[in-house]
């Protein structure tokens, strides 16, 4: 049993790797690969320059009448376009600098030798009409200039790269009185969130099991049996990620408490059992395999019954049009069954190789052995039932 448990954990370890913080794939990932809006979403993509996913990245110069007739304020902007149009999984850039040099350039007969930045303001006076505040791009007097970035995709890896660059940008970026500042639309708030979500998965994951621990530490006052419970829920955690990783499942908002919940629900299972497992010993006086067989004839079938009810309930999840309700039906029922039957093969093993039934004799004795230090006989449990039958 054991070498299987560490097998699957290896495996699951392996394949956990694999789990990506945010959205897996293109278009909505709440909806199948060939839904209206998914096959429209990526039609747009691919015949245009623009999509439905974009970053806002503004630019705040301070210390200027009006930046955008400022060659500095501009020339910043410009490099920080260009920096971003090659950056991988960015489709296309917009800013009042693009914007300036197309104005100018038609000003002057369309001549592209005049598509670009003058360095007075005399000069970039001439694309007044890229900066005037109507156009969405800048505020008034260009305190605050949007300079947007349309994505390929809203994938977690794609909006991480494209931070990652933006940042190493800024901090490169050495032009006085301009400060870069992140960021709107769609993507910036993905960005935060997904941030928020990789910091959030390690504290709420260890709060739960700290949780669960410090719980069944009251009330089985046992370290040993706080193992025997918290050991196959944190194989099956693992199993779990692997399982997002393969089904192509990203970790966020909507999916973190699905993780938790399986756990909290899972662990019911172990503690059923163990409590029965505990009674048998120290008041039935049998060994542990007998305490064992006894204690799933009490509750294993009710244990295997709520199992499957909860795994065919929500597992029909998996036949929804909506996939994200699909994809949760599967991670839940996979979760509802493998705490069944971690709790049913492992931790007996568990508390067969830890001693459990050595603990309990001895706490029966030393109980025992305190009521004859008072002067009182204290028979074994099963020696009272047997005498009042």
């Amino acid at each position: 049993m054991f070498v299987a448990a560490l097998a699957l954990l290896a495996a699951g370890a392996i394949d956990s790797r694999g789990l990506k913080i945010g959205d897996v794939g293109s278009g909505a990932p709440e909806l199948r690969a060939d839904s209206r809006y998914n096959r429209d979403s990526a039609s747009v993509v691919s015949q245009y320059n623009i999509g439905s996913d974009a970053l806002t990245v503004v630019v705040e110069p301070t210390g200027f009448d009006d930046g955008c007739l400022h060659y500095p304020v501009m020339s910043a902007v410009e490099r920080f376009e260009m920096h971003m149009r090659g950056v991988s999984g960015v489709q296309s850039v917009v800013s009042v600098s693009s914007l300036a040099k197309v104005v100018i350039g038609a000003y002057n007969e369309g001549n592209p030798r005049w598509e670009a930045l003058p360095r007075s303001s005399e000069g970039l006076s001439q694309g007044a009409k890229a900066f005037d505040p109507d156009n969405g791009m800048n505020t008034s007097n260009c305190q605050a200039i949007q300079v947007l970035i349309y994505t390929a995709n809203h994938e977690g890896a794609t909006i991480a790269h494209i931070i990652r660059e933006i940042r190493r940008f800024t901090a490169a970026d050495k032009t006085p009185n301009v400060a870069f500042r992140l960021g709107g639309g769609n993507i910036g708030v993905m960005a935060a969130t997904n941030e928020a979500v990789e910091e959030a998965e390690v504290t709420m994951l260890l709060s739960i099991f700290g949780a669960i621990t410090l719980l069944c530490l009251l009330t089985f006052r046992s370290w040993r049996a706080v193992l025997c419970i918290i050991v196959p829920l944190t194989l099956v955690s693992v199993l779990c990620n692997a399982l997002m990783a393969r089904l192509g499942i990203g970790l966020k908002v909507s999916t973190l408490p699905v993780i938790t919940l399986g756990v909290g629900v899972g662990v019911d299972y172990g503690i059923y059992l163990y409590e029965r497992i505990q009674h048998q010993i120290r008041e039935e006086g049998q060994a542990l395999p007998q305490a064992f067989a006894e204690a799933m004839r009490q509750r294993g079938s009710a244990a295997l019954f709520t199992a499957l009810t909860m795994c065919i309930g929500v597992g029909t999840w998996a036949f929804a049009a909506l996939k994200f309700q699909a994809d949760m039906g599967i991670l839940l029922a996979f979760m509802f069954l493998v705490n069944l039957f971690g709790a049913v093969s492992l931790l007996p093993a568990l508390a067969a190789w830890l001693g459990v039934e050595e603990e309990e004799r001895a706490r029966v004795a030393a109980g025992g052995a305190g009521g004859a230090a008072r002067g009182e006989t204290v028979p074994p449990a099963h020696a009272l039932k047997s005498d009042a039958v």
